[in-house]
């Protein structure tokens, strides 16, 4: 009866190990301190880390990436949103503003809004009406 039970502790102890590390998968960004970089996914799923520039914050890093963003807009690119890392955050510019996440498939906050003629701002910087 013992031995029974414990083949069934190990067995349910490999199950949960085997659903948790199903769920454990987590795409991190680097987390070099000033460093932004534009990051591009490849096709074979992975992740390339272009580094844009040195900057103090994270808003002067999506800033510097909306800037990247419009001039390959202009020059004819069809990319509309971009990913952006900083400092161990994933950063997602998109039409609603940026935001922003420690791992690629986690949850996302918003960082930056869009204003009405489509500047980047800090939430609650803008008076609501």
């Amino acid at each position: 009866m013992q031995r029974l039970a414990q083949l069934a502790s190990v067995a349910i102890l490999t199950v949960l190990t085997a659903a948790l590390g199903g769920c454990a998968k987590r795409t991190e960004p680097p987390g070099d301190v000033g460093v932004c970089y534009h990051v591009v996914p490849q096709k074979d799923g992975k992740l390339k880390f272009n580094k844009l520039v040195n900057a103090p914050n994270l808003e002067t890093c999506a800033a510097n990436l909306e800037a990247m963003r419009v001039k390959f807009l202009r020059m004819g690119g069809t990319q509309q949103d971009i990913y952006g890392a900083y400092q161990a955050n994933f950063l997602f510019l998109q039409q609603e503003g940026v935001l922003t996440s420690t791992s690629l498939e986690g949850p996302r906050y918003v960082a930056l809004v869009r204003t009405g003629d489509g500047r980047l701002a800090i939430p609650g910087a803008m008076p609501t009406q």
